[in-house]
């Protein structure tokens, strides 16, 4: 299959423009996705439709907590990523792409889409578990077919993209979760393969265009979990996205290149406690047989409005339109 985003250069050279890296490759080369190359002239995709990994998941796990809370979200994910993180949670299919000559089922946006209506409680398609950025075309064909069957789509991404392609993703995908991962350019290039720049640009086009976002930030000790960098991070948040944008301070354990101890359950309070000074919702993650953190409470009367265990969700004090039952306050979450 044909990619998108690419330009003819000299001697059947090709660039992508699909992501900030924007590869410049000869032929028979592939990009650092490793999921896009030069054939011949033409940029080609590995393993076009191949899902690797799909299940029904708890909205809450991608994490949304904003966004149909309670909810199941039909996920799907491919292999390859942009960049190239030591801690990838997921690098046994991100960091991953068979041969394309491999024998692997191509799945077209039509069978992904009568799968999502298929499944029982099913709200829509979450794009995940590796970047959605690299199966860039068949996200936007699945979302699009997806949203024309009134399912919700979802993108769990790392927010490096460039901005072309994200507004027209803009336009189908209902909600993001994006992984900002520091609030350094050095840590993206060095820990990341990538640029911080890009990423806070996305952020802010997202919220401008009125999609529902929430942000992810996982806490490495002594690579990203400095509190006045973190202090930086939330005030930029609060500055550029609005003090009720959700986010997600989850904690790292050992996985793939790094072998750093898991970060300690104290430094996750303490940052939580730092960025509710600049923000209405924050939350710890990954915290194991812990629900600290966990509960929505409404930021005008203190009242828990979603209490959640694990992945169990109640829905205590919020009504049909999102806003807490005692005050009035809200919207606080979209709402089925």
């Amino acid at each position: 299959m044909e990619a998108l985003y690419y330009i003819h250069l000299e001697n059947k050279a090709l660039q992508c423009n699909l992501c900030p890296h924007e590869c410049k490759l000869t032929p028979g080369k592939r990009g650092i996705c490793k999921t896009r190359y030069n054939d011949n002239g033409e940029m080609r995709l590995l393993n076009s439709g191949v899902i690797a990994s799909s299940g029904l998941d708890p909205i809450e796990k991608k994490p949304l907590f904003h966004f149909y809370p309670g909810s199941k979200i039909y996920s799907i994910g491919g292999y390859g990523c942009n960049l190239r993180c030591a801690f990838c949670q997921n690098y046994e299919i991100s960091q991953y792409v068979p041969d394309s000559n491999s024998r692997l089922r191509e799945n077209l946006p039509e069978n992904i889409v009568d799968k999502a209506l298929f499944l029982p409680q099913n709200i829509g398609i979450a794009y995940t578990y590796n970047e959605p950025t690299v199966f860039f075309e068949l996200m936007l064909a699945t979302a699009r077919l997806a949203k024309g069957k009134d399912l919700k789509n979802v993108m769990v991404s790392n927010g490096f993209i460039n901005h072309k392609p994200l507004l027209e993703l803009l336009d189908v995908i209902d909600a993001f979760n994006i992984d900002l991962k520091a609030f350094t350019d050095e840590f993206y290039k060095t820990q990341a393969g990538g640029k911080l720049a890009p990423v806070l640009n996305n952020l802010k086009a997202i919220k401008k265009n009125g999609n529902h976002l929430e942000i992810a930030f996982l806490v490495i000790p002594g690579l990203n979990d400095s509190t006045n960098e973190a202090v930086e991070m939330f005030r930029w948040i609060n500055e550029n996205l609005g003090s009720d944008t959700p986010l997600h301070i989850n904690r790292y354990y050992p996985v793939y290149k790094l072998s750093i101890p898991p970060t300690h359950p104290g430094k996750l309070l303490e940052l939580r406690d730092v960025a509710m000074e600049y923000l209405k919702f924050v939350y710890i993650g990954n915290l194991h047989n812990s629900d600290i953190g966990t509960k929505t409470t409404c930021p005008s009367c203190n009242t828990t409005v979603i209490e959640r265990h694990g992945y169990s969700t109640t829905l205590k004090m919020i009504d049909t339109r999102g806003y807490c039952k005692i005050c009035g306050y809200g919207p606080i979450a979209v709402m089925g």
